[in-house]
């Protein structure tokens, strides 16, 4: 099962009231593809996440996958968001990417609590680094 597009769920987003958003979340959030267990390591988890938040990248035919998985649905939701921006795309393209700007329509800091945010900046420099790695 694939993510959507953040346009598609920008769309989506944006006609919600906060209850429905959590749902879309955590939706999304079932929308990863399952992380084996071996990955779930020290070295694969993004530091400064109140859960646990664990991200594994994978590049497949010049095109950059993560393998993600957190212990709490809505954060596992807010990670398949931030993936969404960059899933499947050529390294170069996600290292160009301005990933905090994609998902501020979501206004993820008035709908969530803090601790339910603060990783993602965390998230977001692990995604772009390997990016620039590999691209």
């Amino acid at each position: 099962m694939s993510l959507p597009a953040l346009s598609d769920l920008q769309d989506e987003y944006e006609f919600l009231d906060s209850e429905d958003r959590y749902r879309l979340l955590i939706d999304l959030g079932r929308k990863l593809e399952p992380m084996p267990d071996a990955l779930k390591t020290d070295a694969t988890k993004v530091r400064g996440c109140s859960a646990s938040v664990w991200v594994y990248p994978t590049n497949e035919d010049g095109k950059l996958h993560f393998l993600a998985d957190s212990n709490a649905a809505i954060t596992k939701g807010v990670v398949a968001l931030v993936l969404a921006a960059v899933q499947d795309k050529p390294a170069a393209e996600v290292a160009a990417t301005d990933i905090a700007a994609a998902l501020e329509p979501f206004d993820l800091t008035r709908e969530l609590s803090s601790n339910r945010t603060q990783g993602v900046p965390n998230m977001i420099a692990l995604v772009r680094k390997t990016a620039e790695r590999l691209a």
